[in-house]
C-alpha cells in the first residue's frame, strides 16, 4: 500500500522505505543507471535504478515510457551535493527502487507532453479534448491543488469561526424572469410542465431564513443560458451566503474576515483592513466602471461645463444632448502614444470603436503648458479654459489627453478599456499588489431600451435605502460589489422582507399584482409569517480561483469547463438525443438544418 505521496518526501525521510505510486513523468538513462521522474498530484520526485545496487527493479526501470502508470518501492537516500535539485521541493532527495510494478501501459501516441520537463505550447481546444491529460500536468495539477484549498478554507472559517449551515437547494427549480436566460427541462410526470435549472439559489437562501436558518453558505452550482461571451461558462459555482439579522456594515466587515482567511490560509498572503469603499457614483465618475482597477492612476476627469457652449460641435452636442466630455490624462503619453494610433485604422482607436465611440480626440500638452491638437479643439478654447484644463486633469508637459463625448453609456466604457490598455502597454499595473475594495450604493434599477420598461441593476430582491421609498424609480440600492484588481469577485445586498416593499419593487419592474403573485407568489406568501432582516452575498468562486492561480481564463479554474462556443470537447456535449426520449416528454424539435449551398457550374 501506499506510504507516502511523492511530493511529501523530504531529506527528514532519509533511510526510510517507501512505496509510491504514479505517472512516469519522464525516463533517463545516464550510462547504464536509469533515473525517473514519478509524478502525482502532490509533485514529483527521482526514482533510481541501477543494475548493481537495485538489480531487481532494471529490467522494468529499463521499459518505462512516459505516462507509464507505476508502483514503486525502494529507499530515500540523501542526494550528493552535486545532484541536488533545488527547483523541486525534493530535489535533496532520490529513491533507489527495490521494486518497480508496471500497473499501465501508454497504447497510443500522446496528443501532447505532459511531462514538466518536456513542456509544449499546446492549443486550448486540444488540451479540452484530453483534458485527463491536461489535468496530469503541473500548472492544472497546481489549479486544482488551489481550488481545493481555497474551498476548504472557506469551509473551515464559516462553520468553525461564525457557526454558517451549510445547505443544499434545489437543482430542478421553476422558471422566474429577470436576469439571465434559464436552461429549462421538460418534465415527464408532469405532462406540458418544465422545469429550470438555478441562475442561483436566491429564492431559496432567503427562504431558508424565513425558517430561522440564520446563518446559511453553500457551494453551489448555477446555470444561465447566456449569449456567448469570452469568459463566462454555461454552468459556474459560486460560494452563496446569507445571514439575518446584520446591518451592512456587519455583513462587510465579515466577509473581509473570510477573504483575509482565505489569501492568508492558501497563499500566506496577509491582506490589509479595512477594504477601500467608493459608491458607484464615484467609481463611475473616477474610471468608467464599477469594477475598477485601482492598483494604478490614469483616474478620468469630466469637463462637460467647461465645453458646453464650444465651438466644437462634438463636444458641445454631447453635452447638450445628455452626454458628457471626459477626459483621460496620461502623463508621459506623448512619448508613447502617436497620432496614427488615435486616428481610424490605430490599435487605440479600434478599443475605442469596440466600446461604441466613433473616436477619440486629443490634446497634447507641450512645454511651458502649450497645448497641440486639431484647430476645431485649439480654436475654440479661451486660455481660460484651457488652464481649468490642465489644471483639473493634473497636466504636465508631455501629458496626452484622450477625450470621450457623448452618451455616458459610451463614454464610461470607452475610456475605461483604454485606460487598461494602456496601463498594461506601460506597464505601470504591479503584478504582485492585491487591491481590494467595495463598491456600494448603487442604482436601484436601470433602463432597459428594448423593451422600455426599468429592471433591477442587480435583481429585484434587492433592499432599496429606507429614505428613497417615496420615489422607487430614482432609489438607490443598499447593495455592495467586492472587487479584486479590476474584477468583480462577489457581490450581494441587503434584501427586501417585507411583503408590501418586495410588490412595490415588482410594480416598478413592470410585473402585474397578477403576474408577481404566478411567478413569486410562494416568496410573498412565506413573507407574511415573521421574515427577519436579511442580507447575503455571492462569490464567484472560479473567477476568484483564476485570480489566484494567476491565470486569464475561468477555463484554467475549473476541471471540466466549456468552450466559447458552450461544449464539451471531451463528451462532444451537447448531443442529439434518441427520439423515443423525445417522445416520452412529448417534446419535439423544431430545428432544421440550413440547406448546403447547391454546387454550381462553371
Amino acid at each position: 500500500m501506499r506510504t507516502h505521496y511523492c511530493g511529501h518526501l523530504r531529506a527528514s525521510h532519509t533511510g526510510e522505505t517507501v512505496t509510491l505510486f504514479g505517472w512516469v513523468d519522464r525516463r533517463r538513462d545516464h550510462g547504464g543507471v536509469i533515473f525517473v521522474d514519478l509524478r502525482d498530484r502532490t509533485g514529483i520526485v527521482q526514482i533510481v535504478s541501477d543494475p548493481e545496487r537495485t538489480p531487481g527493479s532494471f529490467a522494468t526501470a529499463n521499459d518505462l515510457r512516459n505516462e507509464y502508470v507505476v508502483r514503486i518501492t525502494g529507499k530515500v537516500s540523501q542526494r550528493q551535493d552535486g545532484a541536488m535539485n533545488p527547483k523541486l521541493p525534493t530535489g535533496e532527495i532520490e529513491i533507489y527502487a527495490d521494486e518497480i510494478e508496471l500497473l499501465n501501459a501508454v497504447r497510443k501516441q500522446l496528443p501532447f507532453q505532459v511531462s514538466t520537463a518536456e513542456a509544449e505550447s499546446v492549443r486550448e481546444e486540444l488540451r479540452l479534448r484530453y483534458r485527463y491529460l491536461d489535468l496530469r500536468r503541473e500548472r492544472m495539477a497546481q489549479n486544482l491543488q488551489t481550488r481545493h484549498a481555497v474551498v476548504k478554507a472557506i469551509r473551515r472559517f464559516l462553520e468553525d469561526e461564525e457557526q454558517f449551515m451549510e445547505v443544499e437547494t434545489p437543482i430542478l427549480t421553476r422558471s422566474t424572469p429577470e436576469g439571465a436566460r434559464d436552461f429549462i427541462l421538460p418534465s415527464r410526470v408532469n405532462e406540458g410542465e418544465w422545469f429550470a435549472l438555478p441562475q442561483s439559489p436566491q429564492l431559496f437562501k432567503q427562504i431558508l431564513m424565513v425558517s430561522g436558518v440564520d446563518r446559511y453558505y453553500q457551494i453551489a452550482r448555477c446555470f444561465r443560458d447566456e449569449d456567448l461571451r469570452a469568459d463566462r461558462q454555461p454552468e459556474f459555482t459560486q460560494l452563496d451566503m446569507e445571514m439575518s439579522f446584520l446591518t451592512q456594515d456587519e455583513i462587510l466587515d465579515l466577509n473581509e474576515r473570510l477573504v483575509c482567511h482565505i489569501f492568508k490560509t492558501v497563499q500566506g498572503v496577509e491582506v490589509p483592513r479595512p477594504f477601500p469603499r467608493l459608491t458607484y457614483a464615484e467609481a463611475m465618475d473616477r474610471y468608467g466602471t464599477d469594477k475598477p482597477d485601482t492598483r494604478y492612476g490614469l483616474e478620468l476627469v469630466e469637463v462637460s461645463d467647461l465645453v458646453a457652449d464650444s465651438g466644437f460641435k462634438v463636444f458641445s452636442g454631447a453635452v447638450k444632448s445628455g452626454g458628457m466630455v471626459k477626459v483621460l490624462p496620461i502623463p508621459n503619453g506623448n512619448e508613447v502614444i502617436s497620432n496614427v494610433r488615435i486616428k481610424p485604422g490605430g490599435d487605440l482607436f479600434k478599443v475605442a470603436a469596440e466600446a461604441g465611440a466613433k473616436g477619440l480626440a486629443y490634446i497634447r500638452v507641450r512645454e511651458s503648458g502649450e497645448i497641440d491638437t486639431i484647430g476645431a479643439i485649439k480654436d475654440n478654447l479661451t486660455a481660460e479654459q484651457k488652464q481649468e484644463m490642465l489644471r483639473r486633469t493634473g497636466a504636465q508637459p508631455g501629458t496626452l489627453l484622450l477625450f470621450g463625448a457623448g452618451p455616458d453609456d459610451i463614454v464610461n466604457p470607452t475610456l475605461d478599456r483604454v485606460r487598461q490598455a494602456i496601463a498594461k502597454e506601460m506597464k505601470l499595473i504591479p503584478a504582485d499588489r492585491l487591491n481590494l475594495l467595495w463598491v456600494t450604493d448603487f442604482p436601484m434599477f436601470e433602463w432597459n431600451a428594448d423593451e422600455q420598461r426599468l429592471e433591477a441593476l442587480h435583481h429585484p430582491f434587492t433592499a432599496p435605502r429606507p429614505s428613497d421609498l417615496d420615489d422607487l424609480k430614482t432609489a438607490l440600492a443598499q447593495a455592495y460589489d467586492l472587487v479584486l484588481n479590476g474584477y468583480e469577485i462577489g457581490g450581494g445586498s441587503l434584501r427586501i422582507y417585507q411583503p408590501e416593499v418586495q410588490r412595490q419593487v415588482f410594480e416598478t419592474i413592470g410585473l402585474s399584482a397578477e403576474e408577481a403573485q404566478e411567478k413569486f407568489g410562494f416568496l410573498l406568501e412565506a413573507f407574511e409569517y415573521g421574515t427577519p432582516p436579511h442580507g447575503g452575498i455571492a462569490y464567484g468562486l472560479d473567477r476568484l480561483v483564476m485570480l489566484m492561480a494567476g491565470e486569464e481564463s475561468i477555463r484554467d479554474a475549473i476541471a471540466f469547463p466549456k468552450t466559447q462556443q458552450a461544449r464539451c470537447l471531451l463528451t462532444d456535449a451537447p448531443s442529439t438525443v434518441d427520439a423515443q426520449q423525445l417522445k416520452e416528454l412529448q417534446v419535439a424539435s423544431t430545428y432544421r438544418p440550413k440547406p448546403k449551398p447547391e454546387a454550381t457550374e462553371n
